[in-house]
């Protein structure tokens, strides 16, 4: 359990980073709720990030988003992020995925954990044995019996091995993302790579007990047994040095998106 820090003055500012891809349809609800989920934070600042290669749905945000960070890029998700970043002015940042829903106070709950670094960040110190990084409990939003047991395990197994899923919405102090260099450019696993080099500093990320509820449509579209039994094996092939590249192959050969 974290202690809850002390509000820093001025509030830190927390930066939802969204990747997107022809979510039209969507995104408007989806940045309600990133600031219903932020409605009760204390001493904490939210700046919302969008950044869509494609335009048509930055083109679709409803005039009451006007305060919302526009950004483009070229297509792909860790160049996507990575642009989102750069956009962004957040002492921390939060990755979050166009059909990844928060847990209610989940942001209040990130700006508790990473709070005590970005404290010692204001004062030029390091922030040995801080939190520094992090994600939320793996959970789907619906689903039966199979999609619990993917979660549950995909769930246990990254908390082994701390290397948590961007389903999770990870998250980091800014001055660790930028040490660690970003997202790395690859088609797929960039979420993976990531915590291997956050785990290769010797810091380990924070999975916080709360659930994020992630949508299971990639699921459905794909088939349920089908999906999670490749994704698992896609990980696994990439744990022993398949290159990303040749597993994004497999990864869209049933229409999944990018």
């Amino acid at each position: 359990m974290h202690e809850t820090p002390p509000r820093l003055e001025p509030p830190i500012v927390l930066s939802v980073i969204v990747p997107v891809l022809h979510e039209a349809a969507t995104i408007n609800e989806h940045v309600d709720h990133v600031k219903k989920t932020a409605a009760t934070m204390t001493s904490v600042s939210l700046e919302i990030v969008i950044v869509d290669p494609a335009g048509d749905t930055l083109a679709a945000l409803a005039d009451r988003h006007a305060d919302v960070v526009r950004a483009q890029s070229r297509s792909g998700r860790a160049r996507q992020m990575n642009a989102g970043a750069e956009a962004a002015s957040g002492e921390i940042l939060l990755f979050l995925h166009a059909d990844t829903r928060l847990p209610d106070g989940g942001l209040q709950l990130v700006a508790d954990t990473l709070g005590p670094a970005v404290a010692a960040a204001r004062l030029g110190e390091g922030a040995d044995g801080l939190s520094e990084a992090g994600a939320f409990t793996l959970a789907f939003a619906d689903g039966g019996l199979v999609l619990k047991l993917f979660a549950l395990g995909g769930g246990l197994r990254n908390r082994l091995t701390r290397t948590p899923y961007g389903d999770q919405a990870q998250f980091f102090t800014a001055r660790l993302f930028r040490e660690l260099g970003g997202y790395p450019d690859i088609p797929l696993m960039e979420d993976v790579a990531i915590m291997h080099a956050l785990n290769r500093t010797g810091r380990r990320p924070a999975i916080l007990p709360a659930s994020v509820r992630t949508s299971t449509r990639r699921y459905r579209e794909q088939g349920v047994l089908y999906a999670g039994v490749r994704n698992n094996i896609l990980r696994l092939l990439y744990g022993v040095g398949v290159p990303a590249h040749k597993l994004a192959t497999h990864y869209r050969r049933k229409g999944a998106r990018a």
